[in-house]
């Protein structure tokens, strides 16, 4: 009996460029912000196999990508918004310009107690609207079980849309990662089958 295989967006770039990124538009700055912190397990760490997964893929299809990673901010004391003008952290700012002069954003989290990643959060939160311009953003989400973190996507919605970072209305789940992504981010090919890797596409 043939092994049933997880659900799982098999045209990712697409979707994230086709919603609203890039069927006009190519060779675009995209900010992929990241939530994954953990450097060890068990349970086994999806975080930086699906960030490279999604990096290379848009990449690959043309695209610039700078990674905002969680683990560079410390926990927020305040926000950007509340310093005057060029006084914030050297740092809080280079990141700032970063998410000003993207033209649009991914955000790639796991999933807390149906919630985002608290370090996504913390991220999100050192900014207001106005760094976002109301720009479009894409959800990606993973996890080792069946939903594929779903839930931390729908609560993300509400605080990208309140960002001014709006969201496109597909968002990207996978499911049982460790299973369908390599630890070098890319795709488990399976004996069931060659086209694996190009239905990824």
């Amino acid at each position: 009996m043939m092994k049933k295989r997880p659900f799982v967006l098999s045209r990712l770039s697409k979707l994230i460029i086709s919603s609203s990124f890039s069927s006009v538009a190519s060779g675009l700055n995209i900010a992929l912000i990241t939530g994954s912190t953990r450097t060890s397990g068990p349970p086994t760490v999806l975080g930086p196999r699906v960030n490279t997964f999604i990096q290379t893929t848009l990449e690959d299809r043309g695209h610039t990508i700078t990674h905002i990673d969680p683990k560079e901010f410390t926990l927020l004391q305040k926000p950007a918004f509340a310093y005057a003008p060029a006084k914030a952290p050297q740092e809080l700012q280079e990141c700032q310009s970063i998410l000003q002069q993207a033209d649009a954003y991914v955000c790639v989290t796991p999933e807390y107690n149906h919630s985002p990643s608290p370090a996504l959060m913390n991220v999100l939160n050192h900014f207001g609207s106005s760094t976002f311009s109301f720009k479009p953003s894409a959800i990606v989400t993973y996890s080792a079980g069946q939903w594929g973190g779903t839930r931390a996507g729908v609560a993300l919605r509400t605080t990208l849309s309140e960002l001014g970072a709006l969201p496109v209305s597909a968002m990207i789940h996978i499911p049982k990662a460790q299973e369908v992504i390599n630890r070098d981010g890319s795709i488990v090919v399976t004996s069931e089958g060659n086209d694996d890797e190009e239905r990824w596409q």
